[in-house]
């Protein structure tokens, strides 16, 4: 069953398992780095993540909540943060020079939706993501899960960081 949430106050229907702490990451995905190389879902295995989905890193929120966990990877060295949206890597790419993101890997799930269905943030209806975040121990795990409720609002950054932080 997919998670709940809504969009602008209307529920809005998600593709994909709802995860739950203590479920394995799923890796089958493929998604596209800023350079248009495929990364596999595998690839992002073994170690601790944080992997966050938004719809759009050119919406105010999207923005906000990069920037955030942005300046907070530098007090998580030994946890990778992953940014997920369907932007083309291109947009992704301007956007995190702009920002001055260099922490976060920026990751597009532009071709298949393949991470979204994945994860379970895919919304058919609008072709974005939901957002959500996932902290993932090294053993791939999930420690750590947040379908924000009313999606464009942001996440509960203080909950994310403390699992994180259990991790290092």
């Amino acid at each position: 069953m997919a998670a709940q949430v809504t969009w602008r106050g209307n529920a809005a229907e998600l593709i994909g398992p709802e995860l739950k702490v203590g479920d394995k990451a799923p890796d089958g995905f493929t998604v596209s780095a800023n350079d248009m190389s495929a990364v596999k879902g595998s690839e992002l295995s073994g170690k601790a993540r944080i992997i966050l989905s938004s719809p759009s890193v050119d919406t105010a929120v999207c923005d906000v909540e990069g920037r955030r966990f942005n300046e907070e990877a530098a007090k998580l060295p030994n946890v990778a943060l992953y940014f997920v949206t369907v932007d083309l890597p291109f947009a992704q790419k301007r956007w995190c020079g702009a920002a001055g993101i260099e922490r976060v890997k920026m990751f597009s799930d532009y071709k298949d939706r393949s991470f979204g269905t994945a994860y379970g943030v895919f919304n058919p209806q609008r072709a974005l993501l939901a957002r959500a975040v996932f902290v993932v121990g090294p053993d791939d795990k999930i420690r750590h899960v947040e379908y924000v409720k009313e999606v464009t609002t942001e996440p509960n950054y203080g909950a994310a960081l403390e699992a994180a932080r259990a991790l290092t």
